[in-house]
């Protein structure tokens, strides 16, 4: 039974990723680009890059506290992006089809998944991506150095509406988990990617429609603030021309999302219960043909 779930676990908990049209140049899987925040210490720097397992020659990009405001200061306070850089990453490009695996270690409000599902909006495929710190920050430094250094490694140029709208994403994301829980938040988001690629919105009214047609779906009750955050970052992934077609063909891509949603014990008791259902109706159908047949 075990077995059979391992297999299974990721039939259920799947989400999205859109595959650009642009191949890696002058790039190969395992390559590897650090970020580092503008304002780290020697000291610190030196912690980050044995944490990361890198030398101290390795390629890294700076990422300043500039940059922070340019892509966070529409949709975050001061007081959250703070006055320094120090959030900083670790991207190693993967095998194509491998999909994203973000990791975090010292970020306390981005989460992986947030990470993983505006990567996604952006256009990022295929790479394994750590993210830390040498002590508790926000995480909100973290997306803009990861599309810096994913578009100097891949000589890819990521379209600044598109890098616009990931970090509004990912901020948004985190705002309303902070209301009704992480995990619920990224669940909504990724779902209602999943809905737009089957059934794209044409306007704000069915924008708005679809989202809480969603959120009715996994019971998530939201405010007019909410709808009204929701409906403005999905008209913006529109207004960036995001293809939800290439959404749904690159849904067999993303493996290891929500993890930590897979590793919850009652999540784990509620797919073995489905699990041992199945397994029970096969054995009925076995045992009826081998009657038929004695």
């Amino acid at each position: 039974m075990k077995n059979i779930c391992k297999w299974l676990l990721p039939l259920f908990l799947i989400t999205l990723i859109w595959v650009p049209k642009h191949a890696f140049a002058d790039s190969a899987p395992g390559d590897v680009i650090v970020t580092l925040g503008e304002d780290l210490t020697s000291e610190q720097k030196t912690k980050i890059l044995n944490e990361m397992g890198v030398p101290s020659n390795v390629e890294a990009i700076t990422v300043s506290n500039k940059e922070e405001y340019e892509y966070l200061g529409k949709y975050i306070s001061r007081a959250k992006i703070g006055t320094r850089a120090i959030s900083s990453a670790k991207i190693t490009l993967a095998e194509t089809g491998k999909g994203l695996h973000v990791k975090t270690n010292h970020i306390n409000w981005v989460t992986a998944d947030m990470i993983t599902n505006a990567l996604v909006t952006a256009g990022v495929k295929d790479a394994d991506i750590y993210v830390t710190a040498p002590f508790d920050v926000s995480g909100t430094a973290a997306l803009t150095g990861i599309l810096k250094a994913y578009e100097t490694k891949t000589d890819i140029t990521i379209p600044e509406g598109q890098k616009q709208v990931a970090n509004e994403e990912v901020i948004k994301t985190a705002q309303l988990g902070d209301r009704i829980g992480t995990d619920k938040a990224t669940q909504l988001i990724t779902e209602i990617k999943q809905e737009l690629a089957k059934n794209p919105a044409k306007t704000p009214e069915e924008m708005q429609a679809l989202i809480q047609r969603v959120a009715d779906r996994l019971g998530i009750t939201l405010t007019d603030a909410d709808l009204k955050s929701l409906v403005a970052l999905f008209d913006h992934m529109k207004d960036v021309h995001i293809d939800w077609d290439k959404v749904k063909d690159g849904l067999q891509n993303v493996r290891d999302n929500l993890n930590h949603v897979i590793n919850k014990e009652e999540t784990k008791n509620f797919l073995e219960k489905i699990l041992d259902f199945i397994m029970n109706i096969i054995n009925a159908i076995i045992d009826f043909f081998k009657g038929l047949f004695a």
